[in-house]
């Protein structure tokens, strides 16, 4: 075995007889079972009330709802620049602990927002190791979950009961943010991008980053949303309504301008497969907003 890997697999084993000791000293058993609790996805971050604090905005599917859970500013800051495809010039928090547990090969699967105690919300983390057959689970506050979740491509699970407690929740978004659904992240279009992408002078949202069967379905960065469900969405936010406002049951229908023309999509809106933001830094290329 050369150095390095003896290197790594030490660093690995290390970490796995301290998370083992971590959970059996720390447990807390799930508030829900995990077939119980609903796969939601990330769409943006908003406030709640009038300047309350930071949620984060969760799209549940099938049910027309966007659900918001309380979250820290830094984590709020964590999770838009996730959204945006951004990686700041040093690692920061939750960039650093998903490049450790990427670099010793421990996964993050999953975690949960699992129960509401006191109006504070719980979660918990879901680590795979290498040989070993079950999962060790970590407790967390939501919000650093969710904000690893986006950075690792871990899935997120929220408990019934705590979505219908979130569901009390009132909460504004932030139309000049970045927004995900269904896959696609959409952000304003500014005359600027307008005219360095050559898109048409037509109400819409750029698209600013495609995963899931809009991907495999062609639909790239730099795409002009135009149309959801038959209305324009002509801010970020408007996007995540008419997505939401889709028909149970039934396909997203949208409208996208792509290298000269108008093509049509239809989409499940059902929650994509997750990924890892990306690992690039500021200052590579790309789509900026």
């Amino acid at each position: 075995m050369s150095l390095p890997l003896f290197w790594r697999y030490l660093a690995s084993l290390l970490l796995g007889v301290a998370l083992i000791g971590f959970q059996a000293a720390n447990a807390r058993e799930l508030a829900a079972g995990p077939d119980e609790m609903v796969e939601v996805e990330i769409a943006t971050v908003g406030m709640a009330g009038m300047g309350g604090p930071p949620v984060v905005l969760l799209r549940e599917p099938g049910a027309q709802e966007v659900v918001p859970i309380f979250i820290g500013v830094n984590e709020a800051g964590a999770i838009l620049r996730g959204l945006g495809g951004e990686r700041s010039p040093r690692p920061m928090t939750h960039e650093l602990l998903g490049d450790v547990l990427d670099g010793i090969e421990v996964t993050l699967e999953r975690v949960y927002v699992d129960a509401i105690i006191d109006n504070t919300f719980l979660g918990m983390l879901e680590l795979r190791l290498e040989g070993r057959d079950e999962p060790v689970r970590i407790d967390s506050r939501p919000s650093d979950a969710i904000a690893l979740a986006l950075y690792a491509g871990a899935s997120i699970h929220v408990a019934p009961r705590v979505l219908e407690a979130a569901r009390q929740i009132e909460y504004e978004g932030l139309d000049d943010q970045v927004v995900a659904a269904l896959g696609i992240t959409v952000a304003p279009a500014s005359d600027d991008l307008r005219e360095a992408l050559g898109l048409p002078d037509q109400d819409g949202v750029l698209v600013n980053d495609v995963r899931g069967p809009a991907a495999e379905a062609g639909m790239a960065p730099g795409a002009l949303l135009i149309e959801v469900n038959g209305d324009v969405p002509t801010t970020p936010m408007q996007f995540l309504e008419l997505v939401r406002d889709t028909p149970q049951g039934e396909d997203a229908q949208l409208r996208y301008w792509q290298e000269g023309e108008e093509q049509a999509l239809e989409l499940s809106t059902d929650v994509p497969s997750p990924r890892p933001a990306p690992r690039q830094r500021q200052d590579a290329p790309g789509i900026r907003t």
